[in-house]
C-alpha cells in the first residue's frame, strides 16, 4: 500500500511539472507596430535604470549583491536626450573633445565601440530586454581592441552596392542603422588619436527596432533576424574627418 501510494504521489508531481513546463508561452510577435514600439520603448527604461556608466563609459549593470556600484548614477540620472525618432543618446560630460570634429552625413569615422543588439518581450504586461535574442555587432571594446573605420552599419560603401545583386542589398538601409548615424551628429569626433590610445568612451546611443532595421530586410551580421531588434552603442570616435572620393 505504502508503494502504491509513493506511485501516486510521483505521477502527479511529474504530471504537475510537465503541466508546468506546457504552460510556459513562447514568445510571439505582435502584429501591431505601435504595440513593438511600446515594448521597445518599455524596455529601453528598464535598461537606463538598470545600468550606469563606469570610469572609462562601459556601460555595466547595477549589481544586487555587490555595494561597489552604489554611488553610480543610473543612465536615466545621466541627462538622456530623447529624439522624435525615438532615439536617446548621452554625452559623457568629461569625455568629449574640445573642439573636436562635427559628425556629419559624409563624416568618415574611426572608433572604439561596443554595439549590442536587444529584443524586447513582454513580462508581466511591460516591455523587457530579455535573453530571447541578444548579442554584439561589434566590440572592439572586449573583442580586438583595436578602433575600426566605418563600420559597415554605419556607412556601407559604394562598391559594395554596385555588387549587389538583390534589390534590397542595393538600399542603403539594408545595411546601415540610421538611428546610429542621427545619434553620432549630436557628437563630435576627436581627430588623429593613435590606434593604441586608451580609450574613454563619450556617451551611448540607443536605437529603438523603428529607428533601426524595424521590419525590413537587412544585411545578415550574425547569423539570426535583426528584424524588431533596437541597438545600444557604446563608443568613442578616435577620428572624424570628411571622407574622400576613394573612400566612399
Amino acid at each position: 500500500m505504502k508503494k502504491i501510494f509513493l506511485y501516486i504521489l510521483a505521477g502527479s508531481l511529474c504530471f504537475s511539472a510537465c503541466k508546468k513546463d506546457d504552460d510556459v508561452e513562447t514568445f510571439v510577435e505582435p502584429e501591431d507596430i505601435a504595440v513593438r514600439n511600446t515594448y521597445d520603448d518599455q524596455a529601453i527604461q528598464k535598461f537606463l535604470d538598470e545600468n550606469y556608466l563606469d570610469t572609462q563609459g562601459n556601460i555595466k549593470a547595477f549589481s544586487s549583491t555587490d555595494t561597489a556600484d552604489d554611488n553610480y548614477k543610473k543612465l536615466s540620472e545621466l541627462n538622456p536626450v530623447k529624439l522624435p525618432s525615438g532615439v536617446i543618446y548621452i554625452v559623457r560630460a568629461t569625455a568629449q573633445p574640445d573642439p573636436g570634429a562635427t559628425i556629419g552625413t559624409n563624416t568618415l569615422i574611426k572608433t572604439m565601440m561596443k554595439a549590442s543588439y536587444y529584443l524586447a518581450t513582454e513580462t508581466d504586461g511591460k516591455g523587457v530586454f530579455g535573453a530571447t535574442l541578444s548579442g554584439t555587432i561589434l566590440n572592439t571594446i572586449n573583442g580586438t581592441g583595436s578602433p575600426v573605420t566605418d563600420p559597415q552599419f554605419y556607412y556601407v560603401k559604394k562598391q559594395t552596392l554596385t555588387a549587389a545583386t538583390t534589390d534590397d542589398a542595393k538600399k542603403r538601409t539594408y545595411y546601415e542603422i540610421e538611428g546610429l548615424q542621427e545619434g553620432l551628429q549630436h557628437f563630435k569626433g576627436f581627430q588623429n588619436m593613435a590606434d593604441g590610445d586608451p580609450y574613454n568612451l563619450q556617451g551611448v546611443i540607443i536605437v529603438p527596432s523603428r529607428a533601426a532595421f524595424a521590419r525590413d530586410s537587412h544585411f545578415n551580421y550574425t547569423g539570426y533576424s535583426l528584424k524588431n531588434v533596437s541597438f545600444v552603442f557604446n563608443f568613442q570616435i578616435y577620428d572624424a574627418r570628411t571622407r574622400q572620393t576613394g573612400e566612399e
